[in-house]
């Protein structure tokens, strides 16, 4: 594929100065999810993305996350979105019910807006795997959300 770099993204791919992302955050599993937020943030600021172009809301749980993304998307007022949630397994059937619908209600905003969206919602089995993972998870959603607007825009 022609611009395709088997090393990662061009440094133009990844310079987020024109962009304005949104972050919908799960506020259930709130340590780790507040933890991804900043994370996410500071890598956004560090690839250039002003502070005044980030719009960073949340919402109860990650089941609730693709409502808000949806209304972000429906403003389009955004190059990229960000869903940051944290689903840690349980006893029962619900961590599937969630991990799945809420990963199903991701995708669908994302495909019917045609509008890239990072999903950052950590499934996980313990905290501290959920402790492991965060803060990598983070910053390589802030950096697919940058990479994909790019690329969304020339696709255009």
């Amino acid at each position: 594929m022609q611009g395709a770099d088997q090393n990662g993204p061009s440094d133009d791919k990844l310079d987020g100065s024109d962009l304005r992302i949104g972050i919908v955050q799960a506020r259930f599993n709130a340590a780790i999810t507040q933890r991804m937020a900043a994370v996410c943030i500071a890598e956004l600021r560090m690839l250039g993305v002003d502070a005044e172009m980030i719009d960073h809301v949340s919402v109860p749980g990650a089941l609730e996350i693709p409502v808000a993304l949806m209304a972000m998307a429906d403003s389009d007022n955004f190059d990229a979105l960000i869903a940051v949630g944290c689903i840690i397994r349980g006893e029962t059937y619900h961590f599937e019910l969630v991990a799945n619908e809420s990963g199903a209600g991701v995708t669908r905003v994302s495909l019917d807006h045609q509008l890239p969206v990072a999903n950052a919602i950590l499934t996980v089995e313990n905290e501290a795997q959920a402790w492991e993972r965060a803060e990598e998870k983070a910053r390589d959603a802030a950096r697919v959300a940058v990479e994909m607007a790019h690329l969304m825009e020339d696709l255009s």
